[in-house]
């Protein structure tokens, strides 16, 4: 599993962990030296210019990152959270573990949420709609965002997968009111592991901030004896603000990459029967991979096999209806005697089932498994290389298409 991030380090990461460490400093703060930044510090103010955030928050991962934002929205028992059924588990146990109920939604072409299914979904007791901006493409938000107003909800953007995309010319992350993003080393950029939370609300901020170190006030120097809250330790530690920082002075770079990868395997594949792109909500999308929808899971998962992999339906990370963490959780009943987690059997979204048993993703920037990304083009390559490799796929749908059409 690796993102465009890790496949580009080079001595820049390894440059900016050697100095964090002789200088001494392994954590955020700088107890004694209340004048100091540390790289924690340097790479949430960095990444707040680069997302065009007025606060981001550096923590161990994107869950927490989660975790932390609705906590500081307020959002806990009695309360629900809308989540497309095509996500990542971490999107609906950041829910569960607030004591919230999360509620499953269909997901349109875009691989993201539907907003007709969100308005279906939305009652009394919905109190935020998080839109996962999956395989690096951004989720509908004019419309989303738009219902979350008009139902005074909040928005919370899991950007795990799509760190400096942008929508309507504003970063992801930067439009609800709160981001969350992910440093694995799937990811666009990596820092090993970790995550960021953005947010414009000083108010969101700050409880964010107690929420990931014990209730402390955000960016002490030194010791605090009271914050505003209680809280966990969340903290990212000073090897990983590191690599991470030297990881986002290339962000422009990587993106660039990516989607000049992605414009050329686009092209070779342009004009195939039966099979179309996944609707693309706004030319901002990072480029780390390319989505084809069949005309039917017959021909998906025949494509599917011969490039060695399977359509998205099959990924146990991904898709609701594999999730076995997910149906684990079928057994237990909240306070009301309601099911923890709504609409989310196999089988409840039956739209969300068609699309990813006919959809196939192919690699662009990020190689990843779990996810299902098919092929061997990586942000190493050149278009041109992009191109030659996107070339073999198309015969190998080509092949595919017209073997199962003759046995028809």
């Amino acid at each position: 599993m690796a993102g465009p991030g890790w496949y580009l380090m080079d001595g820049a990461e390894e440059a900016e962990v050697l100095d964090t460490l002789r200088e001494g400093h392994l954590s955020r703060y700088r107890f004694g030296d209340e004048t100091a930044l540390s790289r924690t510090m340097l790479f949430e103010q960095h990444m707040a210019g680069v997302l065009g955030v007025r606060h981001t928050l550096a923590l161990n991962s994107c869950t927490s990152g989660l975790l932390a934002g609705l906590t500081a929205l307020g959002i806990g028992p009695g309360d629900e959270v809308i989540v497309p059924g095509y996500t990542f588990i971490a999107s609906i146990a950041a829910v569960l573990f607030t004591g919230a109920r999360p509620v499953l939604a269909e997901v349109d072409e875009s691989l993201t949420l539907a907003p007709d299914d969100v308005e279906a979904k939305m009652s009394s007791r919905t109190k935020a709609i998080m839109p996962v901006h999956m395989i690096g493409a951004p989720a509908d938000l004019d419309r989303l965002t738009a219902t979350a107003r008009a139902a005074g909800c909040a928005v919370i953007e899991d950007c795990a997968q799509a760190l400096g995309g942008s929508y309507r010319g504003r970063r992801l992350g930067s439009i609800g009111d709160v981001g969350a993003f992910s440093l694995n080393t799937g990811k666009v950029i990596t820092a090993g592991d970790g995550g960021l939370l953005t947010t414009d609300s000083t108010a969101l901020h700050r409880q964010a901030f107690a929420f990931h170190d014990h209730g402390f006030a955000p960016d002490r120097a030194g010791l605090v004896d009271e914050g505003p809250r209680i809280g966990l330790n969340l903290r990212l530690h000073e090897l990983a603000a590191a690599v991470g920082l030297a990881q986002a002075r290339k962000l422009d770079h990587i993106l660039e990459r990516c989607r000049a990868n992605q414009a050329a395997v686009r092209k070779e594949l342009d004009g195939l029967p039966g099979v179309r792109e996944r609707v693309i909500h706004d030319e901002g999308e990072c480029g780390t991979a390319q989505v084809l929808i069949f005309d039917s899971p017959e021909v998906a998962g025949a494509v599917a096999a011969a490039l060695g992999g399977s359509p998205l339906a099959a990924s146990t990370k991904h898709n609701y209806a594999r999730m076995g963490q997910l149906h684990a959780e079928f057994g237990r009943r909240d306070a009301d005697g309601r099911t923890a987690v709504a609409c989310g059997r196999p089988g409840d979204l039956p739209r969300t089932d068609d699309l990813l048993a006919r959809s196939v993703a192919l690699s662009v920037g990020v190689v990843d498994g779990y996810l299902g990304t098919l092929g061997d083009v990586t942000v190493l390559d050149t278009p041109e290389e992009a191109g030659r490799k996107a070339a073999r796929v198309r015969e190998t749908v080509e092949t595919v298409t017209a073997s199962l059409g003759e046995r028809a």
